[in-house]
């Protein structure tokens, strides 16, 4: 199994982080934040989904070794705080994102419209 997505997924919580605490980010940058934190929780989602009808599965079988258990519990339990990491970020990129329009837009309705000046 490849290290890079998780690399990927710790640059993009980072990152999220970063500007969900204040940091400013292009238009284009909230854009690709969101959508790769949409995908960072659908993915969480598949493996949460997996990992619960593994759990299913084995607590289905009295001759399950009770480490498979456990190890499938821990994962369920280690993708629920993943998944409510992703979304609580998610709300906060939001809520920074309604800011940083609202700021934009302030800042140019302050500042005038270049297109309604006379020379």
């Amino acid at each position: 199994m490849s290290h890079v997505p998780e690399k990927l997924d710790l640059a993009l919580v980072r990152r999220l982080r970063q500007v969900v605490g204040g940091e400013v980010a292009t238009e284009a940058e909230l854009r690709a934040l969101a959508e790769q934190a949409d995908g960072w929780v659908r993915a969480t989602d598949a493996q949460l989904h997996s990992a619960e009808g593994r759990l299913t599965e084995l607590n289905g079988d009295p001759a399950s070794p009770i480490a498979e258990i456990a190890t499938e519990v821990r994962r369920v339990e280690a993708l629920s705080r993943e998944r409510e990491e992703a979304r609580l970020l998610i709300q906060g990129l939001e809520r920074r994102t309604r800011e940083l329009r609202t700021a934009w837009l302030k800042h140019h309705a302050e500042s005038g419209s270049p297109f309604g000046q006379q020379p």
